[in-house]
C-alpha cells in the first residue's frame, strides 16, 4: 500500500517510513506525487488538525493519506499551548528553545512538584473511499 506523508518535514518522512515500512507501507512525500500543500491549522483540537492536514492531501492526491498533529499540554496553564505549541509566544522568530524558555518564565509562578504537563500526538490515517483511523498518543 501507497500513503502519502501530509508533512514537508523531512525528518518525519525518515521516521514515517522506517516506522510504516515494516508494515508494508510505502510512505511517499508530497513531492514525490507533485504537490506541495500546507494545510491552515485552524481545528482547536490536536484530532481535528490531523483530520485537515490529512484530508486535504488525500484530496489533491487521491492516495491514502497520513498526518499528525501534536504539541505540549500544561496543567497549570488549563492545557495550553496544545494546538498552538509550534507558535507558542506569537513570535515567529521564537525556535523550539526560545518557546520552552517561554514555557518555563509562564509557569515560574507553579510550585515545584506540580508542573505537570503531557505530550499530545495524533496521527490520522484517511483513504479515498472515506475510510478514516484515527490515533492518539499522550
Amino acid at each position: 500500500m501507497k500513503a502519502v506523508l501530509a508533512s514537508n518535514n523531512k525528518k518525519k518522512m525518515v521516521e514515517m517510513r522506517a516506522i510504516l515500512g515494516e508494515l508494508g507501507v510505502e510512505v511517499l512525500s508530497q513531492a514525490e506525487v507533485g504537490v506541495s500543500i500546507e494545510p491552515e491549522e485552524n481545528g482547536t483540537t490536536f484530532e481535528e488538525n490531523s483530520f485537515q492536514k490529512a484530508e486535504a492531501v488525500m484530496k489533491a492526491t487521491g492516495l491514502p493519506a497520513l498526518a499528525d498533529d501534536s504539541g505540549i499540554c500544561v496543567d497549570a496553564l488549563n492545557g495550553e499551548p496544545g494546538v498552538y505549541s509550534a507558535r507558542y509566544g506569537f513570535d515567529e522568530s521564537l525556535d523550539d528553545h526560545g518557546r520552552m524558555m517561554l514555557l518555563l518564565k509562564n509557569t515560574e509562578h507553579v510550585p515545584d512538584g506540580q508542573r505537570q504537563a503531557k505530550f499530545v500526538c495524533v496521527i490520522t490515517f484517511i483513504t479515498p473511499d472515506g475510510k478514516t483511523i484515527q490515533a492518539r498518543g499522550e
